[in-house]
Formats: C-alpha cells, structure tokens, sequence
C-alpha cells in the first residue's frame, strides 16, 4: 500500500508496517502500535519520550498525533537511530528531536514529559523507570511494552511501589496469510503492554 510522499493520509493510528524502513532492527507491529497509542492517551501539545525507538514506528505513530507537540526518540543502537531518522524524514514529520545514546543517561537535560514509551531497555529497565518516574509530570502516563515475563513482572511491581494506577494487557495477534496457496492464521509473538498512570489519567 503507498500514498504520495510515503505519508499516512488517516487521523487514526495503525499504519502499515510496509510502509516502514526496517531492515534487521525488530518493528512494533501495527495492531501492538494501536493498542500501545490507545494506552498512552496523546493528545496535541504533549510532550512524549520514546524510548528504545528502534525502527521508529511508534516514533512516527506518536509523533503525529501529539503534533505540535514535541516527541523525543531515544536510541543507543547506532543502525536502528538511522532507521528511525529514515522513517522520520519519510513522513515529513518536523516535531521530533532525536537522541542517541543509552538511557536513562540520554534521558538528562529533557524537559519533563506528559508521556513516555519504552521499548526497549537494554537490560537496564528499573534505572530507566526511576529516571523516566522523575521526568514524568504529574498525571502523566507511561507504557511499557514486554515481551518477557521478567520485564513484565518488573514493570508492574515498580508502578505499584510508587503509587501508579498500575494495568496491564496480554495481546496475542494473528495475522490471516497465504501458505501454499491455502489460507490460514499465523500468530505474531505475544506481547504484553503495561500502563503506568499517575492519578486518574488511565
């Protein structure tokens, strides 16, 4: 599916992940990107922090819907910060500020954030959740996505020790594809999508 100039012409979220540059660098899948938005709870003007942006697909998702909001995209991994910047540049998008470097380090010297998306830590999950704790303003929402039962288990006990409005969903997603000129569901790794929200804002 293309549109003129790469760019997504819908308001709603769930763009295609063939319209992303990805090469080796693993892709939030669409339907795990929408539900992963819908908890995050954007709104124009935020400002969002995405961290561990990889290819940059929520980067790009997020980035047009907080606009003229600023989002950060955070990321250590020299070759996915250029698939994010690729992808970036491929919207059009002018109101994300790359990052590149190793959170929660990188994270120092931003401006407080209305929301905040990890993605990936690098193991170091529980400094980035202390720091981005910090960064958060009040009534501010974070959403971690895991693919492990450790970084699930983790996130969870954190939002609960400082107090968040602590939630989580298990999403197991199946994709209808052609195999051998028959068709049949394959499922996508399941992903579990935990939200942290301070006060009521969940």
């Amino acid at each position: 599916m293309g549109f003129p100039g790469g760019k997504w012409p819908y308001i709603t979220p769930g763009i295609p992940d063939g319209m992303f540059s990805r090469g080796a660098v693993p892709l939030t899948k669409e339907e795990i990107r929408v539900l992963t938005l819908a908890k995050g709870r954007l709104a124009p003007g935020q400002v969002v922090y995405d961290v561990g942006s990889g290819t940059g697909s929520l980067t790009v998702e997020a980035a047009r819907l907080v606009n003229p909001g600023t989002l950060y995209a955070v990321e250590e991994d020299p070759v996915a910060a250029d698939l994010t910047r690729a992808n970036i540049q491929a919207f059009g998008l002018g109101n994300v500020v790359q990052v590149v470097g190793r959170a929660p380090e990188a994270l120092e010297g931003l401006p407080p954030a209305d929301r905040i998306f990890i993605g990936g830590s690098g193991g170091r999950l529980k400094d980035i959740l202390e720091y981005c704790s910090r960064a958060l303003k009040p009534r501010g929402i974070m959403v971690i996505n895991a693919v492990t039962l450790e970084t699930l288990w983790d996130s969870m006990t954190f939002g609960r020790s400082k107090g968040y409005h602590t939630s989580a969903v298990a999403l197991n997603v199946a994709r209808l594809e052609e195999v051998g000129g028959r068709r049949m569901f394959r499922s996508l790794n399941p992903v579990y999508i935990v939200q942290l929200a301070d006060g009521a804002c969940s």
